[in-house]
């Protein structure tokens, strides 16, 4: 798994020109799901869920990033993004072989967001699986962190 985050002053999804998850601080996060994470997606989830609550990206009063989510109590947008794992090695055109199929993600996206919804406490935002979303997002900082689960040893 591979998850991109911002921190953000704001975002939010649309589908369909429909207001999906909006949020008015905390972090954005894209959740890239690859082939590989069917056989350990439980053990992953909890790895980067942990990770990322525990994150400390946010600033404390002297302007230091010592402060995590749930110190600030931000709220959280998830979003899938299936193109985290394209492959550009060959050619001009991005290969998402490695992605996930729908039939495998969309089950471990949806156990990605209650695990993230239950550490944090709180309901989380989410997009919807699959479909063609718009999203916009005022990135603060700009902070933006890549964490790929397969680089946790």
């Amino acid at each position: 798994m591979r998850v991109v985050i911002q921190r953000v002053s704001e975002a939010s999804v649309k589908v369909d020109n429909e207001i999906k998850g909006k949020i008015n601080g905390g972090l954005m996060i894209l959740l890239g799901i690859e082939n590989r994470d069917e056989e350990k997606a439980q053990e992953e989830t909890e790895w980067l869920c942990n990770k990322i609550v525990n994150l400390r990206i946010f600033d404390d009063e002297k302007g230091v990033m010592n402060k995590s989510i749930m110190d600030v109590k931000g709220d959280v947008l998830l979003i899938s993004q299936f193109t985290l794992h394209a492959s550009t090695k060959k050619g001009n055109r991005p290969s998402y072989i490695h992605a996930a199929k729908p039939t495998i993600s969309e089950a471990i996206y949806e156990q990605f967001g209650e695990k993230l919804a239950e550490k944090l406490g709180r309901p989380i935002q989410t997009g919807i699986f699959g479909a063609d979303m718009d999203v916009q997002l005022i990135n603060k900082g700009p902070v933006t962190i890549v964490i790929d689960s397969l680089n946790r040893e």
